[in-house]
């Protein structure tokens, strides 16, 4: 196994911000929706039941669907 050299190792760090930088922006630009569910039970009851859900976008994206 080789060691990679710095430049190649600075190479590979400077993709990695670009890309999650576009990434963030997508998310941003296109949003997400995130949902869940949560059930806390004991012996077969369910006792708690949570639904999470969350919209993830830039404010004026959700201005615009109005």
């Amino acid at each position: 196994m080789t060691t990679p050299s710095r430049t190649e190792a600075a190479r590979l760090l400077d993709e990695a911000d670009a890309s999650l930088l576009d990434l963030v922006d997508n998310v941003l630009t296109k949003g997400v929706v995130i949902d869940g569910e949560i059930i806390l039970g004991l012996a077969g009851v369910d006792l708690v039941y949570l639904r999470l859900g969350a919209i993830l976008c830039a404010a004026d994206r959700i201005k615009a669907q109005r």
